[in-house]
């Protein structure tokens, strides 16, 4: 797996051994990072489920300004730091081991109204077994809430037939618009803050 663009462009970064983790297709991710274009330079990045980091860190290689990336999976981790390490991104990739739906460890910097950019891209079982699905949309609800940024976009990776599934319990009707894109098995569910949060 490589960066696709930017400062650290064609280099390669390793992906957690085993099955427990799935890193995004690069072709998916390339089309991602396509479609966010000028929402990157600058950016503060959210990462959640982070597994090799190859979201938080195609989003610093293409001119975000910090990314918070968290996992908690052993081998992912070791993998994440050593990526993190091996591309010099120490001062800008922050990782936190830990549970990614923890509120507590979404906390932005105290400087900051929040993300810029929220990456959630769980185990696919979690968006495809009930229970587990019910936890995944309440955080989306808080996250929409309570950590994007005014004006922010939070991407959700997900299998493509269950996108029609993810619906968020408690969101008021409002500044958030959402779209949705299909990648063969893999599918991008975007929700967008076009205005400022309690608008």
């Amino acid at each position: 797996m490589r960066i696709i663009a930017g400062e650290h462009r064609g280099r390669r970064i390793e992906s957690p051994p085993g099955l427990d983790t799935r890193p995004m297709l690069d072709r998916v991710r390339e089309a991602l990072f396509s479609t966010l274009g000028t929402r990157l330079p600058e950016a503060s990045v959210l990462d959640l489920f982070a597994g090799s980091g190859s979201l938080g860190l195609e989003a610093l290689s293409r001119g975000a300004r910090r990314a918070r990336m968290i996992e908690k999976d052993p081998k992912a981790l070791a993998v994440l730091r050593k990526n993190v390490e091996h591309l010099g991104m120490a001062d800008r990739a922050e990782i936190i081991r830990g549970d990614a739906l923890r509120k507590d460890l979404w906390r932005p910097l105290a400087s900051e109204a929040g993300f810029d950019l929220v990456f959630l891209d769980p185990p696919f079982r979690m968006i495809e077994e009930p229970d587990p699905r019910l936890e995944v949309l309440a955080s989306l609800g808080e996250l929409l809430r309570e950590v994007l940024a005014p004006g922010g976009c939070l991407v959700v990776h997900a299998p493509s037939r269950t996108l029609d599934w993810i619906r968020i319990p408690g969101l008021v009707p409002g500044p958030w618009r959402r779209d949705e894109r299909r990648y063969g098995s893999s599918g991008l569910l975007y929700l967008l803050a076009e205005e400022a949060r309690g608008a």
